[in-house]
């Protein structure tokens, strides 16, 4: 069974960054597809970035485009996202979630029925 931890929230000033991070227990990481998502208050939780296990295939929301950057470091078992210019309505608590199967497969299933969620870490955006 995979757990997952995340790290690095925070308070930030817009147009400040952070970088999230979520460390992955078990010897399966390397094949997992992984991704960040968001719930604000009164929202619903949303996808924000997916990484698959090779690395090499990534989706972002467009919201996040060209602000966000997930990558995946195999042998820390740890994905992370680096924010940059956050603005308020970035303020969110962002969860990691895996999911197994093949590339694409996971890919999907982690919008659908991930194997594991995070417990989230909480991002703040201050205007």
């Amino acid at each position: 069974q995979v757990q997952l931890v995340e790290s690095g929230g925070g308070l930030v000033q817009a147009g400040g960054s952070l970088r999230l991070s979520c460390a992955a227990s078990g010897r399966t990481f390397s094949s997992m597809s992984m991704g960040w998502f968001r719930q604000a208050p009164g929202k619903e939780r949303e996808s924000v970035a997916r990484i698959g296990w090779t690395g090499d295939t990534i989706y972002y929301a467009d919201f996040v485009k060209g602000r966000f950057t997930i990558s995946r470091d195999n042998t820390q078992s740890t994905v992370y996202l680096q924010m940059n210019s956050l603005k308020p309505d970035d303020t969110a608590v962002y969860y990691c979630a895996a999911a197994r199967g093949g590339l694409l497969e996971s890919l999907v299933r982690l919008t659908t029925d991930p194997n594991c969620w995070g417990r989230g870490t909480q991002v703040t955006v201050s205007a």
